[in-house]
């Protein structure tokens, strides 16, 4: 057993590890809300597919489907709109942000589409979008290429956000689209597995999200016993501990170090009681 493994595990066993994640639900609209509020949210699609042949326009104006950038990887979506003032802004930002910490790269271990919902946008914007994420995106280089900007018209548009349970309205009194915020991420035949709420991604949630979306070809060993060990949860968008598991592999890692000091300490015992060898003398 690797000592990153060891290691991973022995951190897992930390009592505190257990309740450091666990986020709050989100809070219930409140009463009296303005009604355009009542109108937006999200219906969780979970195990339900995205349809694949949706047809959409890069940020470079290259007509694509959404089936293009599934099949080997999973995927992370988030729909915005480009000329929203704030709150897509500041989703996108929390996305980057989870996106320079994880050590996995767009392109290589999974994919990123970021899609405008407001059917009037077009290529230009989506470029420009690309281009303000990129110049501050530290694994441009490498990622530039794994993260897309797409725009597309009202049907394709309709059928995306419906598949999955992306509510939105337009309030006519601001000139703005009304809408949740979040991210969700689909494995590689386009079934939606995730939901992360909110405008800032725990980079652990989303790794976690993204080991368990890709059907054993993303992370590595220590990521496997790190998904055993925590549990999405629906309703909150998060992992959190899950202490049955930890602590059952605990146990586990406690009764291979006592087997090995065991062993250790039995080969030492034998090699002092052996009695020593003949020499040729001797003989």
């Amino acid at each position: 057993m690797s000592r990153s493994l060891l290691a991973a595990l022995a951190l897992l066993a930390l009592p505190a590890l257990a309740a450091a994640q666990i986020g709050p639900k989100p809070p219930p609209m409140a009463v009296g809300q303005p009604d355009i509020l009542k109108e937006i949210g999200w219906d969780q699609k979970l195990g339900e597919k995205i349809p694949l042949d949706l047809a959409f326009k890069d940020e470079t104006g290259r007509d694509v489907v959404l089936g293009d950038y599934f099949g080997d990887r999973p995927v992370v979506l988030s729909l915005v709109y480009y000329e929203c003032p704030m709150l897509c802004t500041i989703s996108l930002n929390g996305l980057a942000r989870a996106l320079e910490v994880l050590s996995f790269v767009p392109g290589q271990e999974f994919e990123v589409l970021t899609v405008s919902f407001d059917a009037n946008e077009g290529t230009e914007l989506a470029a420009a979008k690309k281009r303000a994420y990129m110049a501050s995106y530290d694994k441009s280089d490498e990622g530039a290429g794994g993260w897309h900007f797409l725009t597309g018209d009202e049907g394709a548009v309709d059928r995306l956000t419906r598949a999955t349970g992306f509510r939105y309205a337009w309030d006519e009194e601001t000139k703005q689209f009304a809408h949740p915020a979040g991210i969700l991420v689909a494995a590689p035949d386009g079934t939606i597995s995730h939901y992360l709420f909110g405008v800032e991604y725990s980079p652990k949630d989303l790794r976690l999200a993204l080991v368990a979306s890709g059907q054993g070809e993303v992370g590595s060993t220590v990521d496997q016993v790190l998904l055993y060990c925590f549990q999405y949860d629906p309703e909150t968008g998060r992992y959190s501990a899950a202490i049955f598991n930890i602590v059952r592999i605990a146990g586990l890692v406690t009764l291979v170090a006592m087997t090995g000091l065991f062993l250790s300490f039995s080969m030492r015992r034998r090699k002092k009681t052996s009695p020593p060898a003949p020499t040729a003398s001797s003989q």
